[in-house]
């Protein structure tokens, strides 16, 4: 049975265009907000405060600068709790628009999905966010804010227990690049958050260009890459925007990407009934990643309202996993939150209107 919980709100929601957001500040930044009044060392204990013990509070801000910063916190309007434990979040941002957050736990990990955009520009066929088109990029703030406030409601501690933070939320992440990046680094500073690099996961649907940035940066995430059919014409009908980014070009893109020890490139694929689950399909797929280090994610389609597609039997899925399993990684996503519209491809802001319950939403 689904449930839902009440909501509070954050500290420091609203935002002045006048006024610096301390979430979403790296260190330097924070140093250099403070540096007309402060020493270097009140902006590492305010990054202490605000990223490594979460203090929400506005008088953890040194009285001298409150008038020209605040925390930048973002506003819970409201969530859903799945029969699994799945906890899907609606945060308000500044301007009032709204996006999704979801937090698994399962054993010993801890998950975070976040949005990296308020809707979708990629419009997939077989996902409810792209029925939303997209409204505006994140901040990095934004971005880094839903991680803090599900940290702080959970009380999760990534030093001390496994937590993994996946950009698989609303949005295209590589089109945010530069907010994604900052926000990472932001994300994996031991003097704050502390997160492992290699915790961090971003799926595109396979911006080529933006990838080959991605390889080039210091610190950046794992990478996932949306595959989802195992041919060029029909990867373009499920998934147009692919119609500029081909699908040789972008493996190849693959092959040469710089890959850390131990690293794999991830690819998901969204297994649609009588689409493109045959054996056929999985073979060519097998095919498809030869000379990359891969392991594959398959994703049973979530299903939803407005999506013509119909998820695969079990026994479908569990043919084309072990056809793939002969050359290459493969695990299938267990789907989690289905219920309460939390499951990969799912986030469209459902309420209310459409059956679910959502209690506690804050004025």
């Amino acid at each position: 049975m689904t449930r839902a919980v009440p909501s509070r709100p954050c500290a420091g929601n609203r935002h002045n265009g006048n006024v610096g957001e301390l979430i979403g500040m790296e260190l330097a930044d924070m140093e250099a907000a403070l540096a007309p009044h402060y020493r270097k060392f009140h902006a590492r204990k305010l990054f202490d405060a605000v990223y490594a013990q979460r203090d929400f509070d506005a008088e953890a801000i040194p009285e001298k600068v409150r008038g020209e910063l605040t925390l930048g916190a973002l506003r819970e309007a409201g969530r859903y709790v799945s029969s699994d434990g799945t906890v899907r979040y609606l945060m308000e941002l500044a301007d009032g628009k709204t996006v999704e957050t979801v937090f698994m736990t399962e054993g010993s990990r801890d998950t975070i999905c976040v949005s990296s955009q308020v809707g979708c520009p990629v419009d997939c066929k077989f996902c409810l966010t792209a029925l939303m088109g997209l409204e505006r990029n994140l901040t990095a703030g934004e971005i880094v804010g839903q991680v803090l406030h599900v940290m702080r409601e959970h009380g999760l501690k990534p030093k001390s227990r496994t937590m993994n933070i996946v950009l698989m939320g609303q949005g295209e992440p590589l089109m945010n690049l530069d907010n994604v990046l900052k926000a990472t680094r932001i994300l994996v500073d031991q003097r704050g958050v502390g997160m492992g690099e290699r915790r961090i996961c971003l799926s595109t649907s396979g911006l080529i260009p933006k990838i080959e940035e991605l390889g080039q940066a210091e610190v950046r995430q794992r990478l996932a890459i949306c595959l989802n059919d195992s041919h060029e014409a029909q990867r373009q009908e499920i998934m147009p925007i692919t119609k500029k980014w081909h699908l040789a070009e972008l493996l190849e893109t693959c092959r040469r990407f710089p890959l850390k020890p131990k690293e794999h490139i991830f690819f998901e694929y969204v297994l649609l009934g009588g689409v493109n689950d045959s054996d056929e399909d999985a073979e060519r797929v097998a095919k498809l990643l030869e000379g990359i280090t891969a392991k594959v994610n398959l994703i049973p389609l979530n299903p939803g309202p407005g999506i013509p597609y119909e998820t695969p039997a079990p026994e479908r899925v569990e043919r084309f996993q072990r056809i793939l399993m002969r050359s290459v990684l493969c695990y299938v996503r267990k789907p989690r939150g289905r219920d309460i519209y939390a499951a990969c491809g799912q986030l469209k802001r459902m309420s209310e209107q459409e059956g679910l319950v959502q209690i506690g939403a804050q004025a």
